[in-house]
């Protein structure tokens, strides 16, 4: 089975939580930020494989659309907002602000860009970085990462880059990534960085030179032996309140 970054933090903050998401296929609650991050991703990776040469509004229409849509299907599925999974506040005004926030976010990134214009790297086929999707095998287990961007530096090396509407980042996330694109598409790949919605620009340079594919795979391959055995056991703590499939699980706290 293929393995992701995802899977490997979700296993180790809660197994429970794990299985009941991955293994018994519990249904999570809705959460009107996912959809914000989702459509975020999807108007700046249409903004970047426009080759920039959309507008700030047609780039905020492509988030307005999808968002609207994702929200949608979710009332579907569940009408009872007070079923979603807010930050302190109801769920209809939690899903009216994340749309606000959103769209300005995303006119945002259009501007840093237009202001920055960092380069997006290219493969050999000219394929550009955004949005690739790369698998290989790390310690015996076949790991698989999405890849918002890879930027070009004037060293000829690349930058990995992460799209960040929340506040929560993963170096493991990020070394896992470097790892896959020297295995995958053989580039040197020196850092990486977040880009940050929140504050509209990037986050300082994550160093990757000393993370070694033994370290990253090592994490992959303690996940995959846990799942196969069954390990399952909950951990509950301050972040059951924020655990989309709590509602199902009887050790959960708060």
């Amino acid at each position: 089975m293929t393995r992701s970054v995802s899977q490997v933090e979700q296993y180790e903050k809660c197994p429970r939580q794990y299985e009941l998401q991955r293994v018994e296929r519990i249904t999570p609650r809705p959460a009107a930020w996912s959809h914000q991050g989702s459509a975020f991703h999807l108007a700046a990776e249409g903004y970047e494989g426009s080759g920039r040469s959309l507008t700030a509004d047609q780039v905020a229409e492509i988030f307005h659309e999808d968002y609207t849509a994702r929200v949608n299907e979710a009332l579907q599925a569940e009408p009872n907002l007070d079923h979603w999974l807010t930050a302190g506040t109801d769920g209809q005004s939690d899903i009216e602000a994340r749309y606000v926030l959103g769209m300005e976010q995303t006119r945002a990134y259009v501007r840093w860009a237009e202001e920055n214009q960092p380069v997006i790297w290219k493969d050999p086929t000219g394929r550009p970085g955004i949005e690739l999707h790369l698998t290989a095998d790390l310690g015996g287990v076949r790991v698989q990462g999405y890849v918002d961007q890879f930027v070009s530096k004037p060293d000829k090396s690349v930058r990995v880059r992460d799209l960040k509407t929340g506040s929560m980042k993963s170096k493991f996330q990020l070394q896992t990534y470097g790892v896959l694109a020297r295995k995958a598409l053989g580039v040197e790949v020196n850092d990486a960085d977040w880009y940050m919605a929140k504050s509209g620009g990037l986050s300082r340079p994550v160093d990757l030179t000393a993370v070694t594919e033994d370290e990253v795979a090592e994490r992959f391959v303690s996940m995959d032996q846990g799942v196969k055995a069954g390990s399952f056991q909950a951990s509950p703590g301050f972040h059951c309140r924020f655990c989309d499939v709590a509602y199902a699980c009887s050790a959960r706290r708060g």
